[in-house]
């Protein structure tokens, strides 16, 4: 990869943006771009670095490209003369065995394949607490591609996680595990109410309780009812790390489903 698109794609990642690689893997007769040629595609199909061809052929790369990112699949597009697809029985837009067919109209009449690949940021992990169980699960949860941030002032912690003094950001949270126990409980759950996926370390006799609570205070119940409590799996957890463990197999889990799901919908 080259200079320019290597520091611009270390640009995009620490500013947590999502975006695309577009390489051409195979040319056939004439073509502006050749094998190995890439391109930085952005998460709304603007062209941010680098070279795939022609307008020609920007506007299925960008396509593409806002699938990928969207779906969090790869794409694989192959680029025809219309006169070829013809001859094959395919239209554009067509897909066959994981290939998405789109019509070349350059007048060079070359065809292309092109592998677009996401990249995107890591899922945000934002453990609350400085107990036991947030500590083993801000230390545990190293190895498994999570940014994580712990909300807990004055905790040490290793320097790849990010700690906060006080009330965060949710706005970019895609987990949120509220392990405060007993420690401003109420004030960290209601804030994390507004992520899409959050889990209360405590029994359910205590999130009842605390639920009925916030809910008295004006609340949204919906969202205080999709709160897993207790959380993680059931794995007969006892010890801080157990129970760290038993809530990073459920949040491996959740984001792996949802990878699931997109690569079921490309089957067929």
């Amino acid at each position: 990869m080259t200079d320019p698109l290597r520091t611009r794609m270390d640009q995009l990642q620490a500013e947590g943006q999502p975006f695309a690689v577009a390489t051409v893997v195979r040319t056939v007769d004439a073509t502006s771009a050749k094998p190995g040629a890439k391109a930085l595609v952005l998460a709304d199909g603007t062209l941010a670095e680098g070279w795939v061809g022609s307008a020609c052929v920007r506007g299925a790369v960008a396509k593409a490209a806002r699938e990928a990112v969207a779906s969090g699949a790869p794409q694989f597009i192959s680029l025809r003369p219309e006169a070829l697809l013809a001859a094959e029985g395919v239209a554009p837009g067509d897909e066959r065995a994981g290939i998405r067919f789109a019509r070349n109209g350059c007048p060079s009449k070359g065809s292309m394949d092109i592998f677009v690949e996401p990249v995107l940021p890591l899922p945000r992990l934002v453990i609350c607490g400085a107990g036991p169980v947030a500590l083993a699960l801000a230390d545990l949860s190293a190895r498994f591609e999570l940014h994580r941030t712990l909300c807990a002032p004055g905790a040490t912690v290793s320097p790849d996680v990010d700690v906060i003094q006080d009330s965060f950001d949710i706005s970019a949270a895609r987990f949120v595990v509220v392990a405060t126990q007993g420690n401003g409980d109420a004030q960290a759950l209601q804030t994390a109410l507004g992520a899409p996926w959050v889990a209360f370390v405590g029994s359910r006799k205590k999130y009842a309780a605390l639920r009925a609570r916030l809910e008295a205070e004006g609340a949204d119940p919906a969202a205080l009812a999709a709160v897993i409590a207790p959380a993680g799996l059931d794995i007969q957890a006892i010890t801080p790390e157990e129970i760290a463990l038993s809530i990073l197999a459920q949040i491996i889990a959740e984001r792996r489903a949802g990878v699931k799901a997109s690569e079921g919908r490309g089957e067929g």
